[in-house]
C-alpha cells in the first residue's frame, strides 16, 4: 500500500498538471498536433517528454501544438512572460512545463515551434 500512494501522486499530478481552460477552437488539431515534432532531435526529445502530453490533447485546455490562433494572445504577451510562465508555472501548467533541466533557449525554441502553424511534409499528407 505504501508505493501504491507515491504512484497515485505522481499519476495525479500529471494530470492535473495538464488541466486547464477548454478551448473549442483547438479540438480540430487535435489530431494534427499529435503528429507534430521538431526537426531538431534534442529538442524534438525535450517535447516528446515534457510537452508533447499536454500539447496535443484538446480536453488539456492547453494550446495545441500548431494551433496559431490558441498561441496569439499569448505570443502577445511576450516571450519573457511566456518564459516566466513556464519556469513558474501558469494556469493548468507545472512549475518547468516538467522540465526541470530545460534551460531557457530551450524553452524558447519549444514555445516557438509549438507556436508555429502546423507544417507537414508531403509525403506525411499524403499519408493522412
Amino acid at each position: 500500500m505504501s508505493k501504491l500512494i507515491p504512484a497515485l501522486a505522481f499519476v495525479t499530478t500529471l494530470l492535473v498538471g495538464c488541466a486547464g481552460d477548454s478551448n473549442d477552437s483547438s479540438a480540430g488539431n487535435e489530431n494534427q498536433s499529435r503528429e507534430l515534432r521538431p526537426a531538431d532531435a534534442q529538442l524534438a526529445a525535450i517535447y516528446d517528454r515534457s510537452c508533447r502530453s499536454c500539447h496535443t490533447i484538446a480536453a488539456t485546455g492547453s494550446p495545441l501544438t500548431g494551433d496559431t490562433l490558441a498561441w496569439s494572445p499569448r505570443l502577445e504577451k511576450g516571450m519573457p512572460t511566456l518564459l516566466d510562465n513556464v519556469v513558474n508555472g501558469f494556469g493548468g501548467m507545472p512549475p518547468f512545463g516538467m522540465c526541470m533541466d530545460c534551460s531557457a533557449q530551450e524553452f524558447e525554441a519549444l514555445i516557438t515551434f509549438m507556436a508555429s502553424p502546423a507544417k507537414f511534409d508531403s509525403q506525411e499528407a499524403s499519408d493522412t
